[in-house]
């Protein structure tokens, strides 16, 4: 495995969505979905003009947002790339003349901010990619016959071709996600698994040309981190009981690319939660934003972004460089930690008092994070019964930290606790 210490430190990236797919404003599955002939793709092709997609931007925003590092879609399942190939004249470069990788990868690095680059394996445009349950024309009469002269072989070069010319041709990059693999039978077709893209031969090309840099595991074979996307998972991940590195793939509204009409919009405080909730399992979250047809980042992305950049500009330590911790949490939140300070997100703001099981003697100060205020903590002997309006009955070895009645006004309380020496 290559080092991920850069990754367990960020916490937090940005996915960006953008291709043709971007103009039909109706998800980055559309040719998928309602079945398009590349001749009915063709128009997004034609009238390709991202005059408003502006990398800097972008990688500021993600910066901003308190992010550490940006993917961003080379080539889709369309086929479509967004950088100046010599394999395929189905291009950014031919389109409008600009190579958006390079833009990319340059404004990224600009920001301090660690490269990544997603690419499909998939490939719907491509002459020799072979009709599967996944392939827009599945359902053409006499689909099966399209496969006729079909070869994987010869896409399997081409494929190849594509991740080395990125890897060669941008400088370092940091970080890769492969897309995807899927090889069971569905509806009287097969699927595609690892043997369909040479999968051990494109993971140990990927060491060759970038040792340095993290691959996932969408190639059907293991490599350096796992991706559970659109959900939360609800413990540390873990395989035969070795703790895996993983990351979260969550979008703002259920598209990866941009969708006019989806209102599903997850509110920032959503987001910050899950946000938290991955850190506290010891995982990442990777958070998409679709770009519009022009290229822009869209209103509402860019609002619950600054929302989300506001929060981390006060709780960035309790979630960049910071972890799973070995405490059962109460009821009310989850706990992320960093050395030795112990962070309570609280999802939940309790009247007057919260309860921190096992902590009693553990803790030296605690205070908000927001605004650095002190916050009063007590130990209740367990023995003593609750009367009337005195609190008691909690646990042996339950620290009580104080509360103000007023919830804290931002997204997500933050209570910082300091950890004595253990």
């Amino acid at each position: 495995m290559m080092t991920d210490d850069w990754f367990d430190e960020a916490r937090f990236g940005m996915f960006v969505h953008f291709g043709l797919y971007s103009a039909a404003a109706r998800h980055e599955w559309v040719q998928n979905y309602e079945r398009l002939t590349d001749d009915d793709y063709r128009q997004y092709f034609d009238h390709f003009d991202p005059d408003r997609f502006d990398a800097r931007a972008i990688a500021r925003t993600a910066k901003a947002s308190g992010m550490g590092y940006v993917v961003l879609t080379t080539k889709h399942h369309d086929g479509f790339c967004l950088w100046d190939s010599q394999l395929t004249d189905f291009t950014s470069r031919v389109a409008v003349d600009r190579d958006l990788v390079r833009e990319f990868v340059d404004a990224v690095r600009a920001e301090g901010l660690k490269v990544g680059l997603y690419h499909s394996v998939i490939d719907w445009h491509h002459p020799d990619f072979t009709v599967d349950w996944n392939h827009p024309r599945r359902d053409d009469e006499n689909a099966h016959a399209l496969n006729e002269g079909r070869d994987m072989g010869r896409y399997r070069e081409y494929l190849h071709g594509h991740v080395r010319e990125l890897l060669t041709g941008y400088g370092q990059i940091d970080y890769l996600f492969f897309d995807f693999t899927y090889p069971e039978e569905k509806d009287g077709w097969a699927g595609k698994g690892p043997a369909d893209w040479d999968a051990d031969a494109l993971l140990a090309l990927c060491r060759e040309l970038q040792p340095d840099m993290l691959v996932n595991d969408r190639l059907g074979i293991p490599a350096d981190f796992v991706t559970p996307e659109q959900y939360q998972p609800t413990a540390p991940i873990e395989r035969d009981g070795v703790p895996l590195t993983w990351e979260a793939c969550q979008t703002l509204n259920g598209s990866w690319g941009y969708h006019r009409d989806n209102t599903d919009q997850k509110s920032a405080t959503m987001l910050t939660q899950m946000l938290v909730d991955s850190v506290s399992m010891g995982g990442n979250m990777l958070l998409n934003i679709g770009p519009d047809g022009r290229g822009a980042i869209a209103p509402r992305d860019a609002a619950t972004l600054g929302e989300i950049g506001d929060w981390m500009a006060l709780h960035r330590d309790a979630v960049v460089g910071a972890g799973h911790a070995p405490f059962a949490p109460p009821r009310e939140g989850v706990y992320t930690r960093r050395g030795d300070r112990l962070y309570l997100h609280l999802f939940a703001w309790p009247l007057g008092f919260v309860h921190l099981p096992g902590l009693a003697g553990r803790v030296s100060y605690a205070r908000l994070l927001n605004d650095g205020s002190w916050l009063k903590t007590s130990v209740s002997d367990p023995q003593q019964q609750a009367d009337l309006m005195t609190p008691a009955g909690e646990d042996e070895g339950t620290l009580t930290v104080h509360l103000p009645v007023q919830r804290p006004d931002v997204l997500l309380p933050v209570i910082e606790l300091t950890l004595t020496a253990e």
